[in-house]
């Protein structure tokens, strides 16, 4: 699946333009549903021609914005590699798709900016995960969120043990083929046996995972979700021997990753995690209620989009799936809220949630009834 990194949340939110359209909807990634995911799609794409067109674009405009979502229909293919969400967003001259390891609920916004807060629980880190399998044969990195995981591809990272070492002499490869492999029938003592062994085996292993970690770098270097390690229990304190990452977690999930599933490693990893999350949301929680009526917290939309904007907001709890339509004035810094959404309105929340994000914050998203008061946007100011 796509892996929505902080560049793209940036770029996606700085797009302006009169007709700037967001759809989000679930999809599936096999079985009979998948043929009701292209009727999902047409129908949303319904639903977005009449608000172009109720906003005063005509009919055939409409249909040439629209466009590029609609030759998706009747690609039976692509239908066919979905994961559990998809995004799309258009604008004039404009198309950016993308499938999503989380389900999303239908919506269609078409306004001025794109509409970016269905996205935020992805890459803000708040219940957003990776899993690190290891093994001699195979390397894999998981994206995990809480309901779902899915593979990311690698692609400069060595395939293999044998691959990282290819251009080692004869006689070091021969080191590497001495006992019995789960997965390949290859000889190998370095993983299944009962420990690292000589002083070669070690250094072979850790160049193995300089490498691999020197690859994950470009992928994870702006993230800060936490990685948990897969594999055989000894490898363990090596493989932190050659880390950069600054959040791999200290438990990891002992055993031969080949042996598991992506959905296995998922659940095993959750169990590990969980905790993580929860214990960071109750300290988010209990700062905004200790900070509440000393002017360093605000539920207050009008007073949290503009200090959102211009980074001073430290954390904040959003609702999910709440709007809140309203135009912000840069130049006064004023909020006006309106009942319903008018003409150059945008979602209050999206943007107070997507610039904490961008300045550096940390977002929350969650039931309204789970927000610190039941309010839609909970917000505590860093000065």
């Amino acid at each position: 699946m796509d892996l929505i990194a902080k560049e793209d949340l940036r770029f996606l939110a700085e797009k302006k333009s009169e007709f700037c359209i967001s759809i989000f909807m679930p999809t599936h990634r096999a079985g009979a549903e998948i043929q009701q995911d292209s009727i999902r799609l047409k129908n949303l794409l319904r639903e977005a021609e009449e608000k172009l067109t109720d906003g005063g674009l005509r009919g055939a405009d409409a249909s040439d914005l629209l466009a590029p979502a609609e030759e998706l229909q009747e690609n039976d293919d692509f239908w066919r590699h979905q994961g559990d969400g998809l995004a799309l967003f258009l604008a004039p001259g404009e198309f950016y798709l993308y499938r999503l390891p989380i389900e999303l609920n239908e919506l269609t916004v078409v306004a001025e900016r794109f509409h970016i807060k269905p996205l935020i629980p992805i890459i803000s880190g708040d219940g957003k995960f990776f899993v690190l399998a290891l093994s001699q044969n195979e390397v894999r990195l998981l994206h995990g969120s809480r309901f779902s995981v899915s593979d990311i591809g690698l692609k400069k990272v060595p395939e293999s043990l044998a691959d990282a070492l290819k251009y080692d002499d004869p006689e070091r490869q021969l080191q590497l083929h001495t006992g019995t492999s789960s997965r390949a029938g290859e000889r190998s003592a370095i993983f299944h046996g009962h420990g690292v062994g000589t002083d070669d085996t070690k250094n072979n292993i850790l160049r193995y995972f300089q490498q691999i970690n020197k690859g994950l770098h470009e992928i994870l270097r702006e993230e800060k979700a936490p990685l948990v390690l897969a594999g055989v229990e000894y490898l363990f304190p090596l493989y932190r021997e050659a880390n950069t990452y600054q959040f791999i977690l200290d438990d990891g999930i002992a055993g031969n990753p080949e042996e598991l599933s992506d959905p296995d490693l998922h659940a095993r990893a959750w169990d590990i995690v969980a905790p993580h999350f929860l214990r960071k949301r109750q300290e988010a929680a209990a700062k905004y209620l200790e900070l509440a009526g000393t002017g360093r917290a605000s539920n207050d939309i009008e007073a949290v989009a503009p200090a959102a904007y211009n980074k001073k907001v430290e954390l904040i709890f959003i609702a999910q799936g709440v709007q809140k339509w309203g135009a912000f004035d840069r130049a006064s810094n004023k909020v006006v809220v309106h009942p319903h959404a008018e003409p150059g309105d945008v979602d209050l929340v999206d943007f107070a949630a997507v610039h904490t994000f961008l300045n550096g914050g940390d977002v929350h998203t969650v039931r309204q009834d789970e927000s610190p008061g039941g309010s839609v946007t909970a917000a505590v100011f860093r000065f």
